[in-house]
């Protein structure tokens, strides 16, 4: 954890009540540059994420080119080059004649490994550069000119968000699951194609953007203005990913501990009761990422799920991703997990919910499905 001060970026301070993104540990050897401070004055930076398509595939409906977790498994287009890695692997067998066989002259073990073939070089060619986020220093915008030369528009996702933040503005930052959800998205396009949809905490908003390309409304919720100031700007830079596809991404304060949307006129990000009728007409499709991290607001997220769909004309499907963080504890004198377990057991009540008015069913979703995004796909995800 570490609080950035404003005149102090290179002299970290190491605060109790500062929560840091695992994403933003992933950029080894790049500049941390700041684009500007925010109303509450916090550092901003300015991310480019790569995607592993283009809009011009996706509009087309061309086979898009993938990856899954470190390279492990390439996502090919046939057979044929699983079939030549197999008689590889058979050619680096290793030697019968004992233990002796993997030492070398100094008694070193020696690690047979397999001839690298040309699937492996084909497979290398599908891969793309790890891309770390790009930060800018205020008044030098010039200076991310190169960058944004090198990403095209098509495949880029700009997302303006803070790092280090008290708990509170947890939602400024890029979290994993986040991209989690959206490689799902992106790998059932098709499932989501035309949909309208609900986001609950969008934070910066790079979920509801990725399911802007392919829905055909989304309504990205959270509380906050400040915090819905930098969604609705993330949501101006990616623009031109959604044209294609002529998708909408509506910004709007939800807040889970009131029992009914706001529609105060004079509040930003309030509801209009058309919007409102638009999305309890037509909602088919909820989403909320990494958002079970404390009981009360996980609480809360369930009676809120409870009830909107409660009052949806049509049924829906709720996908939620999230990261199981384990910490050790001193209650228990052990590693736990707590908010995962609190967030299990809520889930469990709401499936075993019997009202007479609703029915809830629980399926888990494997995650074999390929990487569209950047990112560590570790397993507590």
């Amino acid at each position: 954890v570490v609080d950035l001060a404003e005149k102090e970026m290179d002299n970290p301070t190491f605060r109790s009540d500062t929560v840091l993104s695992d994403v933003h540990l992933h950029c080894p050897s790049k500049r941390h540059l700041m684009v500007r401070l925010n109303a509450v004055g916090q550092p901003v930076f300015l991310s480019c994420f790569k995607l592993l398509w283009s809009t011009e595939d996706l509009a087309s409906g061309k086979h898009v080119r993938e990856i899954t977790t470190g390279g492990e498994h390439q996502c090919r287009s046939g057979d044929e080059l699983r079939e030549k890695d197999r008689n590889n692997v058979k050619k680096g067998e290793l030697n019968r004649e004992g233990v002796e066989a993997l030492l070398d002259d100094d008694g070193d073990l020696e690690v047979v490994r397999r001839p690298r073939s040309a699937s492996d070089l084909q497979a290398e060619d599908l891969l793309r550069d790890i891309v770390c986020p790009v930060i800018l220093m205020k008044g030098k915008e010039d200076a991310f000119e190169d960058e944004e030369r090198e990403c095209t528009c098509s495949d880029v996702v700009k997302i303006e968000h803070t790092m280090a933040t008290p708990l509170e503005d947890v939602g400024k930052q890029v979290w994993r699951a986040a991209f989690l959800l959206g490689d799902y998205i992106l790998f059932q396009r098709d499932t989501f194609r035309c949909c309208s949809v609900l986001e609950l905490g969008g934070g910066t908003g790079i979920t509801s953007i990725i399911m802007g390309t392919v829905a055909k409304r989304v309504y990205c919720t959270d509380v906050g203005e400040d915090l819905l100031a930098m969604c609705e700007q993330n949501v101006a830079l990616n623009k031109h990913l959604m044209e294609s596809g002529g998708g909408e991404i509506k910004v709007k304060e939800l807040d889970w501990l009131k029992d009914e949307f706001g529609t105060d006129p004079e509040a930003p990000y309030s509801w209009s009761e058309e919007e409102i009728a638009d999305l309890l007409d037509h909602c088919s499709v909820i989403m909320a990422a990494d958002v079970f991290y404390d009981d009360d607001l996980t609480d809360a997220l369930f009676r809120t799920l409870y009830r909107i769909t409660h009052n949806l004309r049509n049924s829906c499907t709720v996908y939620l991703a999230l990261e199981k963080r384990l910490n050790f504890t001193l209650r228990h004198m052990d590693v736990t997990c707590e908010a995962y377990s609190h967030f299990r057991n809520t889930l469990n009540d709401l499936e075993n919910l019997q009202d007479g008015k609703m029915k809830y069913t629980v399926e888990p979703v494997k995650l074999d499905f390929c990487q569209f995004l950047v990112y560590e796909r570790i397993e507590q995800l």
